[in-house]
């Protein structure tokens, strides 16, 4: 599913004009992204967590050159989904 699926289906179920809904759906994603680059986490009730995850200090192979390289620790954007969610997606077994 696209981002204009999502806009389109949202529209459809609610009756607000897609303009309005995109709008919206850019502003939420903005949000979301501004709030985990200030390191701080989005929790949504019933859905999931968008959390900043630590990677830890590694080292790594480059095959092709066949030398050692260390990657520093670093943060990355993660999804944790809620126990309910996960839930419906395992029922939904076909």
């Amino acid at each position: 599913m696209t981002k204009a699926d999502i806009v389109n289906d949202i529209s459809k179920n609610t009756g607000i004009e897609k303009i309005t809904v995109q709008k919206t759906v850019e502003a939420f994603m903005e949000a979301v992204k501004d709030s985990l680059v200030a390191n701080k986490n989005v929790y949504l009730r019933g859905f999931g967590s968008f959390i900043v995850k630590k990677r830890a200090k590694k080292t790594a192979r480059n095959i092709s050159k066949n030398t050692t390289i260390v990657i520093p620790e670093h943060k990355i954007p993660a999804f944790k989904p809620a126990k309910s969610f996960i839930g419906k997606v395992k029922a939904n077994v076909k």
